[in-house]
C-alpha cells in the first residue's frame, strides 16, 4: 500500500509538473485562420518528446511524433480556396479550431507608414472603418518584440475576422491592400502585419545577410553569440522600472491632486528654459539626466487660425513622449527615430492664449525633443510657424536610484532583432507573398540600401524556401525642396528601390504624387493599397491589367534637345497640365550642373531644353525630397523617378 501511494504521489506530481506536456500551437495557428490554398499546408507545435500527434482536417487524418526537441510539423495536402472549416489536433490533449478559411496570405511589414492604423485620421476613416465589414477577410497583429536569437513563436492575439470592430487599429495600407485585391481575386484573404515605425531595415535582415555589411556585421555576430537576449533585458528592466516607479520613482509632474504640469495653471515661476530641438545631455543642461522632463510653451491663436485647425510636428523624440493640449493629452508616441505628427481636436483650440506640453521619457543615453528645427513647427492651414526656440522645462523624477537601460541602445534599431522576433517565427506558415513600405530611416544611408534590401528580401525568401512574390511601396514626397535642382538622398533612396525591381516576382507601388510635404505619414493610403494591389494582380496573379506608371526606357540627344521614350505607357502617356507643360525635370551638361527644363509631349516621347545647357548629356526627372513631376499613363499612375547619369550621389560614402 506504502509503495501504491508513493507512486500515486509521483504520478501527480510529474503530471502536474508538466513532464506529460499538452500539444502546444505557434499564435498564427488557431480559430479564424487563413490557410494557403493551393500548397502543401505546414501545421506545426510543440509537445512531449516522442509524443504522438494527429491532425484531422477535410476528412483526411495526419499523424506524426514529436522529435526529441519536443517539436512536431505536418504538411496538410493541398486544396482550393473556401470554408469555413474546422480542424483537430489531438496529442494527449485535443484542440478544436473553427472558422477556418482557405485563401490567399499576405504578410505586411515595414515601418510607420505600414504600422500606421486606420484609425489614426486615415482620410474618411470613420466611413472606412463603418464599412470594413469583411468576414473573409481575416487579420493578424504581430505585436512589437526583438529578440537577439531566433524566436520560435510571435506575441499576438491570433486571427480575428475583419469588422468594424477589429479593423480600427489594423495596418491601413493593409486593409486597403487586402479588401481592394478581394474585390478582384473573390478569395479569403489573410493578412499578416508586422511592423514597428522608425525602424530601419537591418533590423528586419537575417544575420546570414546581415554580416555581408562591415557596419553592422560585428554588432550582429556579437548579438547572435550573447548568452542574453535584449528582449529579455529589455523585460527585465521594464519590471525594475516599474517596481521603481510606484516606490521611488513616482512622476512629480502627475499630482495628488488630479492635475498634472500640463493643465494651464500650473505655477512655472521655477521652470527653466532650454532651447529646442536639442539633445539635454550637455553640461550647462541635464548631463548623465535619464528620467521624465516636462516641456511647456505657450501658443497664441486667432479666431482665424483656429478655424483652419492645427497640427502639431514635434520633431523626433528621444525616447517616449505623452503630448498634452491646454491639459488634455492628444498623442502618445514611443521610439526615437519617430518624427511626431498630432492633429489637435478643435475643441481644444482657444483664442489667445493656449498651453502646448510634451512629457518626455528617456530610457537611456540621449533625451529630449531633437531633430532638425525644420521638423518642429504648427501647421495651420496651409501655413506653419515654427516651435523651435526656448521652452521651459523641469524634471519630474529623481534618478538617483532608477534602474539603469540595460542596453547600449534601443534594440529595435539593432541589426537582426525584429527579424528574429517578428518575421522568422512566421515560418514556416505558407504564405502568397509580402507587401513592404519602409525606407524612411535608411535615407541617409541610400546608396548602401541598394544592396542591403535585395538582401533582405533574398534572405526572407530563403527561409521560406520559395521566391514569393514581394511588393513594396516607394518614398512617398516629402519635405521641402530647394529652388534649383540638387542631390537628396530620398531621391537616391527611391532609386535604391526601384533596383530592387531586378529580383524576380517584385513589383513597386509609387506613392510619389499622394504625400504630404508637411507630414511623414500621409493619410491617403486608399491609393497606397490600391497600387500595391495592382502589382499584385499583375506579379502574384499574372493578370492583365496595367500595374505600374511609366518608365524611363532610352533618350536621344538632337542638338541641345533630349528626346525620352518610355515603357509601361498603358494606354499611352499624358501630362497633368492643362497647357501640356512638363515639370519635374533636370537637365545638365558636361559640368555636370542640373537646371529646370523646359519640355512638351510628342505622342509617347517626351522633349526636353534649356537654354542653359546647349550640349546636354543626362537628365533626371523627380530627383528631389518632394518632387512635383506631372507625368502619367492614362491609367493615373505615376512616372518613376529616374535619372540618366551616373553621378557620384550624396549617400554613397556613408
Amino acid at each position: 500500500m506504502k509503495r501504491i501511494l508513493i507512486f500515486l504521489t509521483l504520478f501527480i506530481t510529474a503530471f502536474s509538473s508538466g513532464v506529460f506536456a499538452n500539444v502546444k500551437l505557434p499564435k498564427l495557428v488557431g480559430d479564424n485562420m487563413v490557410l494557403q490554398r493551393d500548397v502543401k499546408i505546414p501545421i506545426w507545435g510543440w509537445a512531449e518528446s516522442g509524443e504522438k500527434v494527429m491532425v484531422t482536417f477535410l476528412g483526411l487524418k495526419y499523424q506524426t511524433k514529436t522529435g526529441k526537441d519536443g517539436k512536431w510539423k505536418l504538411e496538410l495536402k493541398a486544396v482550393s480556396s473556401g470554408g469555413p472549416y474546422e480542424m483537430t489536433i489531438e496529442g494527449k490533449n485535443k484542440i478544436s479550431l473553427k472558422n477556418i478559411l482557405i485563401g490567399d496570405v499576405w504578410i505586411a511589414s515595414g515601418q510607420s507608414n505600414m504600422e500606421w492604423p486606420l484609425s489614426a485620421t486615415v482620410n474618411n476613416f470613420k466611413k472606412e472603418i463603418a464599412d470594413a465589414n469583411f468576414p473573409n477577410i481575416r487579420l493578424f497583429m504581430v505585436e512589437k518584440a526583438v529578440a537577439s536569437h531566433p524566436k520560435e513563436d510571435v506575441v499576438s492575439n491570433g486571427w480575428m475576422e475583419c469588422s468594424p470592430e477589429t479593423v480600427p487599429n489594423f495596418s491601413a495600407v493593409a486593409y486597403f491592400f487586402g479588401r481592394d485585391l478581394q474585390k478582384e481575386i473573390q478569395v479569403p484573404i489573410g493578412l499578416i502585419s508586422s511592423n514597428w515605425g522608425g525602424t530601419p531595415a537591418e533590423s528586419w535582415t537575417d544575420l546570414e545577410s546581415v554580416k555581408k555589411f562591415p557596419r553592422y556585421a560585428s554588432e550582429a555576430e556579437n548579438l547572435s553569440k550573447s548568452k542574453d537576449d535584449v528582449g529579455e533585458l529589455l523585460s527585465k528592466y521594464k519590471q525594475d522600472l516599474a517596481i521603481w516607479t510606484k516606490t521611488s520613482g513616482q512622476d512629480r509632474g502627475y499630482q495628488e491632486n488630479g492635475k498634472t504640469w500640463a493643465d494651464t495653471d500650473v505655477d512655472v515661476s521655477t521652470w527653466s528654459t532650454m532651447n529646442l530641438p536639442g539633445n539635454w545631455e550637455q553640461p550647462n543642461i541635464l548631463p548623465n539626466y535619464d528620467g521624465v522632463v516636462w516641456f511647456r510653451k505657450e501658443i497664441n491663436l486667432s479666431a482665424e487660425e483656429i478655424a483652419k485647425g492645427l497640427t502639431l510636428h514635434l520633431s523626433k523624440i528621444d525616447d517616449e513622449d505623452i503630448t498634452f493640449f491646454n491639459g488634455i493629452k492628444i498623442g502618445e508616441t514611443k521610439g526615437h527615430e519617430a518624427l511626431r505628427t498630432y492633429i489637435v481636436p478643435k475643441n481644444l483650440l482657444k483664442e489667445g492664449r493656449n498651453v502646448l506640453t510634451i512629457r518626455v521619457n528617456d530610457t537611456g543615453g540621449g533625451g529630449g525633443i531633437y531633430g532638425n528645427a525644420e521638423d518642429l513647427f504648427m501647421e495651420i492651414g496651409s501655413s506653419s510657424k515654427s516651435l523651435a526656440g526656448n521652452w521651459i522645462y523641469k524634471t519630474a523624477v529623481d534618478t538617483e536610484n532608477m534602474p539603469k537601460y540595460p542596453l547600449n541602445r534601443e534594440p529595435q534599431y539593432v541589426p537582426t532583432t525584429l527579424y528574429n522576433a517578428m518575421i522568422l517565427p512566421l515560418v514556416p506558415y505558407a504564405i502568397k507573398g509580402a507587401i513592404w513600405y519602409q525606407g524612411e530611416s535608411n535615407a541617409d544611408r541610400a546608396f548602401e540600401y541598394g544592396t542591403l534590401f535585395p538582401d533582405m528580401i533574398k534572405g526572407w525568401r530563403r527561409k521560406w524556401g520559395s521566391d514569393f512574390p514581394f511588393l513594396f511601396v516607394q518614398l512617398a514626397n516629402f519635405m521641402h525642396d530647394e529652388a534649383q535642382p540638387a542631390n537628396y538622398d530620398w531621391a537616391e533612396l527611391r532609386e535604391a528601390q526601384t533596383k530592387a525591381l531586378e529580383l524576380p516576382n517584385t513589383g513597386m507601388a509609387l506613392a510619389i504624387d499622394i504625400g504630404n510635404p508637411d507630414d511623414i505619414h500621409p493619410r491617403n493610403k486608399q491609393d497606397v493599397g490600391k497600387r500595391l494591389a495592382f502589382s499584385a494582380l499583375k506579379v502574384a496573379y499574372n493578370k492583365n491589367v496595367v500595374f505600374s506608371g511609366p518608365k524611363y526606357q532610352s533618350m536621344e540627344i538632337k542638338g541641345n534637345k533630349v528626346v525620352v521614350t518610355f515603357s509601361n505607357l498603358g494606354s499611352g502617356l499624358e501630362v497633368k497640365d492643362s497647357y501640356g507643360y512638363v515639370k519635374g525635370f533636370a537637365i545638365a551638361g558636361k559640368d555636370e550642373k542640373f537646371v529646370w527644363a523646359k519640355g512638351h509631349q510628342e505622342g509617347n516621347t517626351i522633349v526636353l531644353y534649356s537654354d542653359d545647357v546647349k550640349e546636354p548629356i543626362a537628365i533626371r526627372y523627380d530627383w528631389s525630397n518632394n518632387p512635383d513631376g506631372n507625368i502619367y499613363n492614362k491609367e493615373g499612375l505615376p512616372l518613376v523617378p529616374f535619372r540618366t547619369d551616373n553621378f557620384k550621389g550624396i549617400t554613397e560614402n556613408r
